[in-house]
């Protein structure tokens, strides 16, 4: 078992594995090293050759046990929202102990019942948020454990994922000598990591710019209502520079991240560069401008498809704007892109603390992040989903955290029950009103949900 209180975050891309080592401890979430490494064996976010992926995963996470001093046996993984399905449930149990107080076999119970009657042919569920426990009538509770009761009922929302791919990415961790302690979705563990508790609660959608794709995600009510995948990336981008100059793919990632920009208006005709095309004997010269129009071709045909995908569920009205991560976020021009497509609220989302400042690390440092911030009742839910038992713990239950730098340590501090809560009667109406229509219309047609 890794070291009591560590927690490892591992995060399987298609152009590279990263690792975040945290040490979680009375609230507080320290990070003590990190690890990378190429990715190998995916294509387009989903495993295709174990060995592969199991030796990139071995590296990233060797190189994070030495920077760290420790051992690495446990690692909480992020599964891709590729062809991801949810779906509503509801489950109903009687409390049968005699002095009808709800315990924490009662939830599990409960859970069972509910997962039960899910339809998942050659599907996994990989995660379940309860909307709300009702117990003998009475509804809107969050956590029903120690009321008093003879009936009780969940509503809920399970995340589906293709058996296969599960399959392979528990495979491929085995291999690489590891444990799985806890799989998550990644949405959902990137939305409380770089969302406030507002823009969870009112709505706002997260675009993932990764290598191999690029998934966009509409969080409302503190839940991932929407995923929908557009398998273009980074890769894309590169492929593009070679194919258009000319020159292998090695020098198109070179001079990408060199000189390149998602912005033509950013770039200028006057700076040039020099590259080896293939069937010239001497440097071809291209300027940046160009550079940055090819790039900018393939950005602007990926966040087309993201914004036709979004406007078609009238996801575009959330308040809450838009938050970029994922590695090619930091990609120079790429903000002003997508306030093209999307408007002027549009931000950039990346980690603060030192050694972590880059977007890249996001989906790595908010796995870690979403294990040790669990309630005791999500850890429970979680169990049931994972198939194992999980110690009795104490943990402070947190709705959000934030990452905080004090210029001495980096940490990231827990928010309890007494944060900030939106009264629905506090929103406004019209808005408010239009976004719980289209929510609640998104699992009419699951098979949109890719």
């Amino acid at each position: 078992m890794t070291q009591d209180g560590v927690i490892v975050g591992l995060d399987i891309g298609t152009t590279m594995v990263k690792v975040v080592v945290a040490q979680s401890e009375n609230g507080r979430f320290n990070v003590i090293a990190t690890g990378s490494a190429p990715g190998a064996g995916l294509r387009r976010g989903v495993i295709v050759d174990i060995n592969q992926t199991a030796e990139a995963i071995s590296q990233a996470v060797s190189q994070a046990a030495a920077k760290a001093n420790i051992e690495i046996n446990e690692v909480v993984v992020g599964l891709p929202a590729n062809h991801m399905d949810i779906q509503t449930v509801t489950g109903l149990v009687s409390i049968e102990n005699q002095n009808k107080q709800i315990t924490n076999q009662d939830v599990v119970n409960v859970t069972h019942q509910a997962l039960d009657s899910l339809s998942v042919q050659d599907q996994t569920v990989v995660e379940f948020l309860p909307n709300e426990f009702i117990v003998d009538g009475f509804d809107g509770i969050k956590d029903p454990t120690d009321m008093i009761g003879v009936r009780l009922e969940v509503q809920g929302l399970a995340y589906l994922a293709p058996s296969k791919v599960v399959d392979t990415m528990k495979t491929a961790v085995k291999k690489a000598g590891l444990q799985m302690q806890s799989l998550v979705l990644a949405p959902i563990a990137l939305a409380p990591a770089f969302l406030n508790d507002a823009e969870q609660d009112f709505g706002a959608i997260l675009i993932d710019l990764a290598g191999g794709q690029s998934t966009a995600s509409v969080v409302h009510d503190h839940k991932v209502k929407y995923m929908t995948v557009d398998y273009e990336g980074g890769i894309q981008v590169t492929k593009d520079i070679s194919t258009v100059l000319g020159i292998s793919v090695d020098e198109a990632e070179s001079v990408k991240k060199k000189y390149g920009s998602a912005d033509p208006y950013q770039a200028s005709a006057k700076q040039q560069f020099y590259v080896n095309a293939v069937g010239l004997t001497e440097k071809k010269a291209v300027d940046e401008q160009y550079l940055s129009e090819i790039m900018a071709a393939r950005y602007d045909q990926i966040f087309d498809r993201l914004d036709q995908q979004l406007q078609a569920i009238g996801a575009e009205e959330l308040p809450g704007g838009f938050l970029i991560t994922g590695g090619n976020a930091a990609t120079p021009g790429v903000l002003a892109k997508a306030q093209e497509h999307f408007g002027s609220n549009v931000q950039v989302a990346q980690p603060t603390q030192i050694g972590l400042r880059h977007p890249s690390f996001a989906r790595a440092l908010a796995y870690a992040s979403h294990q040790a911030f669990q309630s005791n009742l999500a850890l429970e839910i979680k169990a049931v989903l994972m198939g194992q038992q999980v110690e009795e713990a104490t943990k402070d239950q947190a709705s959000h955290y934030h990452l905080v730098d004090d210029g001495e340590t980096d940490v990231i501090e827990a928010q309890g029950e007494e944060g900030v809560y939106l009264d629905p009667a506090e929103k406004k109406p019209g808005v408010f009103s239009r976004v719980k229509s289209t929510l609640a219309s998104l699992f009419a047609e699951p098979d949109d949900n890719e």
